[in-house]
């Protein structure tokens, strides 16, 4: 099981909303645009900070090192689980299916995450800053599935955002997506619900049987 963080299993994206905008304030005067935030989501520190520049008309990198500071202090406050996704987490661990947090996160923030999330529930861990190549390249899941030592097409990575759904597709592992903040359109190969409530590990294996008898035809 290959589970993305932000969005997916924590509703930390409104969090992120929160110290973005303050930083936008801090380096510009003025808030994000509402599409620049957008195309921030699911992305990686460095492509975020260059669409923060190119938004506010900066001549310079924004202090990213302010931001993940802020971050921490509003992550360490506790975060809120996404519908059903506690559910699924603990029926997975209960099953003892091999299990990775698959991120675009930073490692620093994702410690202070891990106090909600619980360390005891991923076998593996690939950060954002861990990476050669961030999503939506599918670097970071090929790489967790082989930390887990399984067979990618074998996985099924659980993503909220275009970005991804990408990375998790072209890695070739099964995919289902839960919209949060931004809509996802349907996808090949991509099983779209509305949220986790109601998702177990028997459904997860039907996805992956899925995925494996379509590549044999």
């Amino acid at each position: 099981m290959l589970f993305d963080m932000d969005g997916t299993l924590v509703d930390s994206e409104k969090v992120w909303d929160v110290a973005l905008n303050e930083l936008a304030v801090r380096e510009a005067g003025r808030r994000l645009s509402a599409g620049a935030r957008r195309a921030m989501i699911g992305s990686s520190m460095p492509v975020s900070m260059r669409i923060m520049r190119d938004d506010l008309g900066l001549d310079r990198e924004p202090d990213a090192d302010w931001l993940i500071e802020r971050v921490f202090e509003l992550f360490a406050q506790g975060l809120v689980w996404r519908p059903g996704a506690l559910e699924l987490l603990r029926a997975v661990r209960q099953q003892g299916l091999p299990t990775a947090l698959v991120t675009s996160t930073g490692r620093k923030l994702v410690e202070v995450a891990l106090e909600t999330l619980g360390r005891e529930n991923f076998d593996v861990i690939v950060c954002g800053d861990e990476v050669a190549v961030p999503k939506p390249d599918p670097t970071p899941y090929r790489l967790a599935a082989e930390l887990l030592e399984v067979p990618v097409e074998r996985c099924v990575a659980i993503e909220d955002s275009p970005t991804g759904v990408a990375s998790a597709v072209a890695s070739g592992a099964a995919v289902l997506a839960v919209p949060s903040e931004l809509e996802l359109p349907p996808t090949d190969g991509v099983h779209l619900r509305e949220s986790l409530v109601g998702v177990d590990p028997a459904f997860l294996g039907q996805l992956v049987t899925r995925g494996l008898s379509s590549q044999e035809r």
